[in-house]
């Protein structure tokens, strides 16, 4: 059993510190907003991850997990402390570095006895530098160790991500922290995938790296389909063609309304934002930036001019406000920039997501109907569109769909429905890359 402190409650943070305890680990999870921690302790989860609240209930009852606000007790009962805190990108794309550097500077008060110190946060090259040089301020070296370890979860099947991932990045150059966190990890990786050590900035790098060649996949895919649009071709033959390709792979191939979420959009604009501070011009992203926002209102503007440019009045009933299904995440959601268009041209929007409504209202108030189920959203509504794969969709009732709404109107932002089949439905169709279905 190792002893561990997680710094923050965020969606990395509740995940990180879960699944350390359900490997016989005791985690202590710290965070300032007493609010939280009360609703922690009382077993309310306050984010929507498949699978996390069965290991939570789990490891809290069996006392390997536990909450506090307390950041001094937390640190003297532990060896391995995470931070997990938020990096809000600022105005210049930055990433905001000032909670983990207040934090290491309360650590640097609070340490009397070595300790491993982890940025398990995205942080940019050269954060764990920085924490060493805060820490060294008030500390002797030899009373810690900093460490890069990046995460590389995917909101939705993020307890599956940590429990068995594809592979482990350590960034130090300590072999006392290489040694216990190579054993901290051993349990996760005895399938044979690998636990990687590298120099901290090469760690740090990594995470960008990897996130922003994703993100450039996802804008290269939305560009084909829109060339697909133009020549009269089929993004989803493209894909199948390109995706055979062992050099390619079939990943991150479909075509939509762009990325979202709470990494690839930060993480693309911090990597150019690193870029630009040590002179490199990093091209290729700027267009991946500029390519993924024009995306995002690609929908809104296909319905406006399927209604010659006149929404007024018109109801379009949407399905899908999360970024990505299985998530209530709607952080960067191309479905806010849509919605916030459709309404200001006038129409009337009611909304139907499994888990992500609360947020949305939270954002346009009454201004959207929200709606109990996926067939009261579309009662009266002028059209349809799809914006979030969820798989309850994938499936609908096509004859109840055409009975109830004033217009067969389907706006497809996500490919749900095969285009073949939606031959046989009485709908006109849009979808991205591929050809429109007119009504029969």
């Amino acid at each position: 059993m190792i002893k561990i402190a997680v710094v923050g409650t965020g969606y990395v943070g509740l995940v990180t510190g879960t699944c350390f305890a359900e490997t016989g680990n005791h985690v202590v999870c710290v965070d300032n907003n007493i609010n939280k921690v009360a609703s922690l302790k009382a077993g309310q989860i306050p984010i929507y991850e498949p699978g996390l609240d069965i290991i939570f209930d789990r490891n809290v009852k069996q006392k390997r997990l536990e909450f506090t606000t307390d950041l001094r007790a937390a640190i003297a009962a532990s060896e391995i402390i995470f931070l997990a805190l938020p990096t809000p990108p600022g105005e210049d794309g930055s990433a905001d570095l000032s909670y983990i550097l207040g934090v290491a500077k309360d650590l640097s008060e609070i340490i009397t006895s070595y300790k491993i110190i982890v940025n398990k946060s995205t942080v940019p090259v050269g954060t764990a530098e920085k924490v060493s040089e805060i820490l060294s301020r008030k500390l002797n070296k030899d009373l810690f160790d900093v460490v890069s370890n990046p995460e590389f979860l995917r909101e939705g099947v993020a307890v599956e991500d940590f429990l068995k991932p594809d592979r482990v990045v350590i960034g130090t150059r300590s072999e006392r922290a290489k040694k216990r966190m190579s054993e901290l990890y051993e349990p996760f990786v005895r399938q044979g995938n690998p636990i990687y050590i590298m120099d901290e900035r090469s760690s740090e790098l990594t995470k960008y790296a990897a996130n922003s060649y994703l993100a450039m996949r996802i804008s290269y895919m939305n560009e084909i389909a829109n060339l697909c649009d133009k020549v009269g071709a089929n993004v989803d033959m493209v894909r199948i063609g390109m995706g055979s390709d062992n050099r390619i792979g079939k990943r991150f191939l479909f075509p939509g309304i762009g990325y979202g979420g709470s990494c690839f959009p930060k993480d693309v604009k911090a990597l150019v934002h690193t870029s630009e501070e040590y002179q490199y011009d990093f091209q290729i992203l700027k267009s991946v930036i500029g390519i993924n926002e024009i995306q995002k209102r690609r929908l809104s503007r296909t319905i406006i001019e399927h209604f010659n440019a006149d929404v007024k009045g018109k109801k379009i009933a949407i399905w899908g406000l999360a970024f990505k299904p299985n998530t209530d995440d709607i952080r960067e959601a191309p479905s806010l920039e849509i919605i916030a268009e459709l309404l200001a041209h006038g129409a009337i929007v009611s909304v139907f997501d499994p888990e992500a409504m609360e947020h949305v209202k939270n954002v346009f108030g009454d201004r959207v109907e929200y709606c109990n189920d996926m067939y009261d959203c579309t009662k009266s509504a002028d059209a349809l569109a799809i914006l979030t794969e969820w798989s309850v969709f994938r499936s609908p009732d096509f004859s109840l769909l055409e009975s109830q709404m004033n217009s067969k109107l389907i706006f497809d932002g996500r490919n749900v429905f095969d285009v073949e089949k939606m031959k046989n439905e009485n709908f006109t169709y849009y979808s991205i890359g591929r050809p429109i279905v007119q009504k029969i």
